[in-house]
Parts: structure tokens; sequence; C-alpha cells
């Protein structure tokens, strides 16, 4: 889960590096980058790239591209450990999904946690003049159809393979973004070329990562270990971009986590 947290952070950084390319065309490179690795597995492995639930395969494949889409959006507006934050909270929208689409039980304590998450949110916000207010509204866009994200692959299940959602997502970001980024295109220079095409490795790495920690150890142990990753891209914001970090927004930053975490242990140790 830490090497996840690490690659996630040096993805974070890459699109932050990259502020002068449009959103549209980082996005293209981040799906691009990933299909290197999806189409060979699949073919390797013989998955049908088509796969079973193909209505929900293309729902979460926009849904999805419209969260990536939101959360770079607002990288390149905010520091990067205040968007990463945010985004976190996408569990809190996630439970609230379930509990009117899939009339899924929020347990009473799990109501505290996210009364208090969306608190340390307020505090990056209410209290901050110098958050930006179009990054913050990018970074809630994104961390709402994150949640929904969720939901989703869960409606999905075990019917199909966890490569083949991926390689919708990143098939249906490489044609859309691809499309929309033609008006805004730069021509990348030199290193710009191998750090647009890493977005996709670092994006893949920590998502085969976490899946791996998942899988090999138990969820409530392993998965607040993933908030790591806000610490580290607020360290690489600070040393690369020399971002400047206040106490109200840490005290924020910390609440946001602290609850998240105690919100997967204790829904995790009751199941």
């Amino acid at each position: 889960m830490i090497i996840s947290a690490l690659a996630f952070t040096l993805l974070n950084v890459g699109v932050k590096y990259l502020g002068k390319f449009n959103v549209y065309q980082i996005v293209f490179f981040r799906a691009l980058g990933s299909l290197f690795f999806t189409f060979p597995f699949l073919l390797k492995n013989k998955i049908s790239f088509i796969g079973n639930k193909v209505k929900l395969l293309v729902a979460r494949s926009i849904v999805g591209l419209i969260a990536m889409t939101m959360f770079f959006a607002s990288i390149k507006l905010l520091p990067t450990g205040t968007a990463v934050s945010i985004r976190y909270i996408a569990p809190i929208f996630a439970a609230l999904f379930a509990l009117f689409l899939l009339k899924e039980r929020i347990k009473p304590i799990q109501w505290l946690f996210f009364i208090a998450a969306f608190c340390g949110v307020l505090m990056l916000k209410g209290l901050e003049t110098n958050v930006d207010s179009l990054g913050f509204v990018f970074a809630l866009i994104s961390a709402l159809f994150t949640g929904l994200v969720f939901i989703i692959i869960r409606r999905i299940g075990n019917q199909d393979h966890p490569m083949v959602i991926v390689n919708y997502f990143m098939v249906t970001s490489f044609i859309i973004a691809g499309i929309l980024s033609i008006k805004y295109w730069i021509q990348p220079i030199g290193i710009e070329w191998v750090a647009l095409l890493s977005l996709g490795v670092f994006g893949y790495f920590g998502q085969i990562y976490m899946t791996k920690a998942l899988q090999t150890s138990e969820t409530r142990l392993v998965a607040p270990l993933k908030y790591i990753e806000v610490v580290f891209t607020m360290l690489a914001g600070v040393i690369w971009f020399t971002e400047d970090y206040t106490i109200v927004t840490i005290l924020g930053m910390i609440l946001i986590i602290t609850s998240l975490v105690l919100n997967v242990i204790v829904v995790k140790r009751k199941q």
C-alpha cells in the first residue's frame, strides 16, 4: 500500500509539473500510458475486451473520466495535498449513494465520521482565503463522481475481470480526451514526453499494488495506509513546487484523514 501511495504521489506531482498542458491532453496521456499494460495483459490471458456488463462498464468509464478530469483540473489550481485530501471524501459520497441506490445501511457511528470529515473540508475552504474556489469545486465534483464509480463497480461485481474494467476506462478516456484535446494541443518537448507518458505508468502501478495489498491482508489494516498519499503529496508539493500549507489547512487534512481511517476500521471490524 505504501508503494501504491508513492506511485499515486508521483502521478499527482506529474500532473502539477505539466501545468502548462490542458487537462484533456493530460488525461489523454494518462490513459495512453496505462493501455500499454492493459492491452497486453488481456491478450496474453485471452480475456475478452468486450466484457459482460457492457452498459455498466461504459457508465463506469464515463463517470470515471469525469472524476479524473475534475481531479486533474483541481491539482492545477490547488496545492496538491489539498486537492488529494478533498478527493478522499469520495467514500462518504459512495456510502450515501449506497444508502439510496443499493438500500445499504449506514451505521450511526459512520455519520459522526462523515460529519467530521466534512468539517475538515470546510476548514480547507471556509477558513482559507488562499484556496482557489474553482479548484475547490472541481475537487468536490471529482470526489462525488469517484463515489459513484465505487457504486457502479459494486454493481459489476465479479462478473467482469478487474483488468477489463480498467481497460474500458482507459480506452474511453483515451478516445474522448484525445478528441477534446485537439483544440488545445501543445506539442511536448524533450522530458515532457517522458513526464506525460509516465502518468499512465504511475497510475497503473498505483492501482496494481493497492489491489495486491487489499488481496493479501485485512482491509481495515492496510486501507488506512492509502491515506499516506496525502502526506507524500504534501511533502512533494512543498519540496518541488514550494507550496505553502497553513496550520488550519493541515488540521483540516488531519481531520479528514482521521475520520475516514476510523470509518474503515470500524466498518470492517463489525462486518
